[in-house]
């Protein structure tokens, strides 16, 4: 229930999304937006103006104000996920929201004041990612207050039938089919997949 930062690791498929979800939905920010943005799918000429927002006429094609992703989580979480993949001004801009609460739209005179919190997620390995210079040291220090790092399936055996069990009934209700009975040959076969 903080209100603190978080940093998510783990490889891809592990899910870091889902987590980020269930600490929101813990939060005292429950009642407000989840907010969910995969930072490596914005186009890096259009990202400073999706996430932060723009002004009428700050550039050509822009029509009309446009509030951006940050303050559409105004209240609740914005989740970032693959936040390596931030380029360079992105950067600049995230770490003057985390150190003063506050965001630049591009065109806009003045900085808005937004109340959010910050969980952001990578497969990567920032620390690598600061020493090749490719990403802020002062940003990572403002995004890893806590660290949860997600192992992936292979190396978390013991939570196996526990997920199997939760997924088919799922499943089962999605498809609103019966759910499935496992031979214990089956199992062992699931066991023993590698889960890439």
């Amino acid at each position: 229930r903080s209100q603190c930062t978080i940093l998510v690791t783990g490889e891809t498929g592990v899910g870091k999304g889902h987590l980020a979800r269930w600490l929101h939905d813990r939060s005292q920010r429950a009642d407000g937006p989840f907010i969910a943005v995969n930072c490596g799918a914005i186009p890096e000429s259009l990202i400073d103006s999706q996430l932060f927002g723009h002004s009428r006429g700050a550039f050509s094609g822009a029509t009309h104000d446009h509030p951006g992703i940050v303050r559409a989580a105004e209240g609740g979480t914005l989740f970032l996920d693959e936040v390596g993949e931030l380029p360079p001004s992105a950067q600049v801009r995230l770490l003057r929201l985390l150190q003063d609460r506050e965001i630049q739209p591009v065109g806009h005179a003045h900085p808005v004041e937004v109340d959010l919190r910050v969980v952001s997620a990578t497969n990567g390995r920032l620390t690598e990612a600061v020493r090749e210079k490719l990403f802020r040291e002062d940003l990572l220090f403002r995004l890893d207050v806590v660290r949860i790092d997600m192992p992936p399936l292979r190396s978390r055996a013991d939570e196996f039938t526990g997920l199997l069990a939760v997924f088919n009934a799922e499943f089962a209700t999605l498809y609103d089919q019966p759910a499935l009975e496992f031979e214990e040959e089956a199992i062992l076969a699931l066991r023993a997949y590698r889960w890439p």
